[in-house]
């Protein structure tokens, strides 16, 4: 009983899976993994679709393959929705004769949405139509798709639960490694509104750790992220820049009286270069 989208980006070569629905944890029915593929089991979801599903295509098979070779091991088949994407952008999609209507699946070049118990049969083409359309990044152009699916009717019993996860193109030796985005909201009255503003939060948390703890931040950013703040100010007083350094670690210092706290421990063993003098320097003592 859910909506979903499983997307390769044609420019970057990721992969993922945008999924929402009325019930607890629908981050729960999606996987993705790294070099190898995705896979969503929806509408009566079996859990075996998922992990075993990715095992197949991490040995070579296709996502027709694998789909196919899951569903003669499923006897309930017709009562399930499962989609998969390979690591090449080939997808597969089966919705069961006796999914609860709404029901279907629309599959594109890369792509496929599928929905089931939903207001009406257009909300998969509806998220087709978005995600062909839209910009940005790959967990971007999946949010689109999510929207207009709801914009559409989604599902007839309202929202609760979604999930976003993108992952690398190439698999890597760790699979954890692989996980780009992997924003989760298992219970919140607009699941997609928050889905939304997470990513805005992962996005500048990454873009912050990516610019190695330097971040050109604007004050209403400043001021939303006390954190980031807080250490980018240290690195810029590290490098000799105090006036700058002070002004950002000093929002972190008004917001909460910890941060002064972890000044003074840090300095203690000379954590992230902070000495007992750059405190001092920033918190304005004169010794």
């Amino acid at each position: 009983m859910t909506y979903s989208i499983i997307a390769k980006c044609s420019e970057t070569g990721q992969y993922g899976v945008g999924i929402q629905s009325h019930f607890y944890g629908a981050g729960g029915a999606c996987w993705a993994l790294s070099g190898v593929g995705v896979v969503v089991t929806q509408a009566m979801a079996l859990i075996d679709h998922g992990p075993l599903g990715l095992e197949l295509m991490s040995k070579g098979f296709s996502a027709s393959e694998a789909l196919e070779e899951r569903l003669k091991q499923d006897p309930e088949s017709e009562i399930r929705q499962v989609a998969m994407l390979d690591s090449s952008g080939r997808v597969a999609a089966h919705t069961g004769s006796v999914t609860i209507p709404a029901a279907g699946h629309v599959i594109g070049e890369g792509f496929s949405c599928q929905a089931n118990l939903m207001w009406n049969d257009t909300v998969p083409q509806n998220m087709a139509d978005a995600f062909q359309n839209s910009n940005g990044n790959l967990a971007e152009r999946l949010l689109s798709s999510l929207l207009a699916g709801q914009n559409a009717g989604g599902d007839i019993r309202g929202m609760q639960s979604g999930r976003i996860l993108v992952v690398n193109s190439k698999k890597m030796d760790k699979e954890w490694e692989g996980v780009l985005v992997d924003i989760n909201v298992d219970d919140h009255p607009n699941p997609l509104e928050e889905l939304e503003r997470l990513l805005k939060v992962n996005s500048i948390y990454s873009d912050f750790q990516n610019n190695g703890y330097e971040l050109e931040l604007d004050m209403s950013q400043a001021l939303e992220y006390p954190e980031i703040s807080f250490w980018t100010g240290i690195s810029l007083a590290n490098k000799g820049d105090f006036e700058k350094g002070r002004q950002l670690t000093n929002i972190a210092l008004r917001d909460h009286a910890g941060w002064k706290e972890l000044l003074i421990r840090c300095s203690e063993n000379n954590f992230f270069g902070i000495t007992e003098e750059l405190v001092n320097k920033l918190l304005n003592i004169k010794k």
